[in-house]
């Protein structure tokens, strides 16, 4: 599954010719509702649970944890490169099927994925209705008030057909998309029963980390053209030299800094978390991720609760799974960006989910090593 080992050629030749025509994708909505409409259930499905953060947060361990859930279904690799027909694609693509081995990711974090793994490919979507947005060399952000009709009745459809495509006893949707940061207050107004649950890392472990990323993917990139296509097909811009960063508050004008710097990261985590706070509170589940993976039990058990879940222990019983970070040092950078990110951090923490035994405890406070 890894991009350092890249599909064949048929296989690069079909992602091509399936991202090349995300148009057509999109108008076999129709028909597959039509032929699978009898396992189709509520357009939107109801309580979908939307997790978002900017990478290296935690998200793809929150997804896959959550889909492991009966009653949540996700996008998963089975449904590439036809991400849009998660019904139709994987029925005619049936007799091909791989055995779900499992490999690990492009990243090289460590995170091992399979064909049945699932994964963020609903910004997809977004990109077919919402390209004016994806510009050269940013992503613009959506406001509660950017509407768009079209885009919505798909996007429930969408969302129907994959719960359908995992069947009973799924009934709600999850995703994980880095991008929704940039749209939580839109979210909160299309979803009226949706969460978005947000991961919140320490800011300097989690700057590095992305920081790490892009110098790692810009050589996957360099070496490996169809990694960059594949990524940008997939609205995956986080990175490498498909990397455009969404332009929240307008931050990116305001920054001298370049991605081979840890200051832009640290400019790009503030900006994003101060939107984050100044987002509409109910509904927004913030979670410790550091905390998460110290006590992973007791936040599980949190989450649950917060997100209205079936069968709490089923969540909790993946506690082992999440293993204790190591905080990182307060980089040599602008005392008052430190000062500022100190800020958010704090007050995010203080807004974070807590297992009623840490209810009492303070936040965090961000020292220099």
């Amino acid at each position: 599954m890894s991009l350092e080992v890249p599909y064949g050629r048929f296989e690069r030749t079909l992602y091509r010719l399936a991202f090349a025509n995300v148009d057509l994708q999109v108008a076999f909505d129709g028909l597959e509702r039509r032929l699978f409409r009898d396992a189709l259930g509520p357009v939107p499905p109801a309580r979908p649970v939307f997790v978002a953060a900017l990478p290296r947060a935690g998200t793809t361990l929150l997804l896959d944890v959550l889909a492991e859930l009966p009653e949540f279904a996700s996008p998963t690799y089975r449904h590439m490169p036809f991400v849009l027909c998660p019904l139709l694609w994987p029925s005619l693509s049936r007799r091909f099927h791989k055995r779900a081995r499992r490999a690990e990711r492009a990243h090289g974090d460590g995170i091992e994925i399979g064909f049945d793994s699932p994964e963020a490919f609903e910004d997809v979507v977004w990109m077919a209705f919402w390209q004016d947005r994806y510009r050269a060399d940013r992503i613009a952000p959506w406001q509660g008030s950017d509407r768009n009709g079209a885009f919505e009745t798909y996007l429930g459809g969408y969302m129907a057909k994959v719960v359908a495509a995992k069947g009973p006893p799924a009934s709600r949707y999850v995703s994980k998309n880095n991008a929704n940061v940039a749209r939580l207050a839109l979210l909160h107004d299309l979803f009226a029963d949706g969460t978005v649950v947000v991961p919140v890392r320490q800011p300097w472990a989690q700057a590095a980390s992305l920081e790490r990323q892009h110098r790692h993917f810009l050589r996957l990139h360099q070496k490996d053209g169809f990694a960059r296509d594949y990524m940008s097909w997939l609205g995956h811009f986080e990175f490498g030299a498909a990397h455009r960063p969404i332009d929240v508050a307008g931050w990116l004008d305001r920054t001298a800094a370049k991605p081979d710097a840890t200051a832009y990261w640290l400019e790009y985590w503030a900006a994003t978390y101060e939107a984050v706070l100044a987002a509409p509170a109910d509904r927004l589940v913030l979670i410790d991720y550091d905390r998460l993976c110290a006590e992973p039990a007791a936040h599980l058990e949190a989450l649950a609760g917060a997100l209205g879940t079936a069968d709490p222990a089923r969540l909790v019983a993946q506690a082992d799974r999440f293993r204790a970070a190591r905080p990182s040092p307060v980089p040599d950078v602008d005392p008052v960006l430190v000062e500022r990110i100190g800020t958010v951090y704090r007050q995010l923490q203080a807004r974070c989910l807590a297992p009623s035994l840490h209810e009492s405890a303070a936040p965090t406070r961000l020292r220099r090593s």
